[in-house]
């Protein structure tokens, strides 16, 4: 291979790279704010004693939260896409187990927004059911709601395997600076365990916010990192193995 050649084949790595970072930052941001959007517009509906009038009286407001919760579910899975052709070369089985789990966190994502839709055509059969149906509509009601919040917790199950994954890739790789992917290995342990929580409380996750805050900064630090300044050019995983071998010497 000429010198010519190794040096187009750097600058055609570094480019990819800068898209890659470029692609993940804005895809992060999306992400964050599509499903904090999306998941408030309906939250005080759903906790409203008569949840049935509210989301059906508030149609278009569901509506638009359902279209942003599925455009943060595609955004989850673009992160870890956009990320696994750079991560692959630091460890390509956890590189594709981040897109595995995060897909996976798409998947049910779009279950609770289906749910949240399927609530809202019920809704508006229940204004017009006479009153002696109203009690079955409202237990059906009421499970679509425990759907919606099950199939989240998974998700954010999903969330925190598949992030975790990659911020050790980071770590591992430097491609981002340390402390930020010791931040997010740090952050995502209290997602999880919010999770646990969640689970064996059987409470909301939203119910421990305050433990899933440090991720929320954390990722939205990382993105603007990353549209910024990209990612690191540390040494290939091949080279830092010659680096560490003695040089023989010929007798």
């Amino acid at each position: 291979m000429t010198a010519s050649t190794e040096v187009s084949g750097i600058g055609i790595g570094v480019h990819s790279n800068r898209r890659a970072a470029l692609s993940a930052g804005v895809l992060l941001i999306t992400a964050t704010v599509a499903n904090v959007i999306g998941t408030g517009l309906s939250r005080s509906l759903l906790h409203d004693p008569n949840h049935l009038d509210a989301v059906s009286s508030n149609a278009n407001r569901v509506a638009a939260g359902v279209l942003l919760e599925l455009v943060a579910a595609g955004a989850c899975v673009g992160i870890a896409i956009s990320l696994y052709p750079v991560l692959k070369k630091w460890g390509a089985s956890l590189a594709l187990g981040s897109v595995v789990f995060r897909t996976a966190e798409a998947v049910m994502y779009m279950i609770s927004a289906v749910s949240l839709l399927s609530l809202l055509a019920l809704s508006q059969r229940f204004t017009s059911a006479v009153a002696a149906d109203q009690v079955s509509f409202r237990a059906v009601g009421d499970a679509f709601i425990d759907v919606r919040e099950q199939a989240a917790l998974v998700g954010v199950f999903a969330f925190s395997v598949g992030a975790f994954l990659y911020y050790c890739l980071f770590y591992r790789s430097r491609l981002v600076p340390r402390w930020l992917s010791v931040w997010g290995i740090g952050a995502i342990i209290l997602m999880f365990l919010a999770c646990l929580l969640a689970l064996f409380q059987q409470n909301e996750i939203t119910t421990y916010a305050i433990l899933a805050l440090p991720i929320g900064v954390q990722e939205m630090v990382l993105a603007v990192w990353l549209i910024a300044k990209g990612f690191n050019v540390p040494a290939t995983p091949a080279v830092r193995k010659a680096e560490r071998e003695p040089v023989s010497v010929g007798s």
